[in-house]
């Protein structure tokens, strides 16, 4: 998707060069012209190093390290972070949060600032509000703008993003032209830390499919059927669904898919535990039934506490 570039940010700031956060920046670089500056952070030097050694080309903008989120900021009109969640997302609260190193240490006025990390909407609502307060003359923005797509829809640059802003709220058009940089499907869900709430039952209704699918198809085999029929008899019948036809969690049957390469990169298990956990942690909060939920959570967790399983793609659960 060509997207105009004319009029935006001129210095972009980001904090979080992780699986997600370094072909997410990588795809901004590809978009931006040779004009523009990004100033970039993450605990990791090293991969801030290769970062640079991947996207030094002189016909994209200039890549600065910082040693701070602070610096960032400084640097920077428009800042995006995502990074994990930590205890308590504490990693997000310590981006924004930490006295003078973080964030809102630095002069925020008039300045965008957008967090793609996945963390439970609380946290998110106090970052936003601490955002705002930071300058009362010409206040800064906050959103939350969770991803979805997985490392490889990163490096394609076909990532969905659930926007906590409204349709018509005035910042939303340059926030698409931004993230239309990095995805394809741009969703304002609402409001703010909305995104966050499409993002967890997102992720939540995926677990709880690939678990079924897992088990359905074990089922199946077991009686008798090769997974391959069995995967496109689901397709055309009423169990067919995205992760059937395009992650089949039976190696073999999607040959092109992280279920069939080992497992090996994709959307962690660990990361679906945690993502399964705050969907349940946000139904508690508003009294919202969940009745898959701590079966789904228990298989997760085991899943990732499995020295066979543990840092492979979620669909590992049907290895487990």
């Amino acid at each position: 998707m060509s997207t105009p570039v004319d009029d935006l940010p001129r210095r972009f700031g980001w904090v979080g060069i992780g699986a997600m956060g370094f072909p997410m920046a990588s795809q901004l670089l590809q978009k931006l012209p040779s004009s523009h500056q990004l100033f970039i952070y993450d605990v990791d030097a090293a991969v801030l190093q290769k970062f640079i050694q991947t996207n030094a080309d002189p016909n994209r903008p200039i890549i600065t390290i910082v040693s701070s989120p602070k610096e960032v900021v400084d640097n920077s009109d428009c800042f995006i972070s995502i990074v994990p969640e930590g205890k308590k997302s504490s990693h997000v609260k310590d981006v924004y949060l930490a006295p003078q190193r973080g964030a809102l240490a630095a002069d925020t006025a008039g300045k965008i600032f957008i967090d793609c990390s996945t963390i439970d909407p609380g946290t998110s609502l106090e970052v936003g509000r601490a955002v705002a307060a930071s300058h009362s003359m010409n206040a800064p923005r906050f959103f939350d703008a969770p991803v979805s797509g997985g490392t490889r829809g990163a490096e394609k640059g076909i990532l969905t993003f659930m926007v906590g802003a409204a349709e018509d709220d005035p910042q939303f058009p340059l926030l698409r032209r931004i993230f239309s940089c990095m995805g394809t499907s741009i969703y304002p869900i609402g409001g703010q830390s909305l995104g966050l709430a499409a993002k967890l039952s997102n992720n939540y209704l995926s677990g709880m499919i690939a678990l079924a699918t897992s088990e359905a198809m074990n089922l199946g085999m077991r009686l008798g059927i090769d997974p391959k029929v069995l995967s496109d008899c689901f397709k055309t019948s009423s169990g067919g669904s995205w992760v059937n036809s395009t992650v089949n969690p039976v190696p073999g049957v999607c040959p092109d898919a992280v279920t069939s390469k080992g497992y090996e990169g994709g959307f962690k298990v660990q990361l679906m535990k945690k993502d399964i956990s705050l969907a349940i942690q946000a139904a508690q909060g508003i009294g919202a039934k969940l009745v898959l939920a701590d079966a789904g959570l228990s298989a997760y967790a085991s899943a990732a506490d499995d020295p066979n399983c543990r840092d492979k793609d979620s669909r590992v659960v049907y290895r487990w």
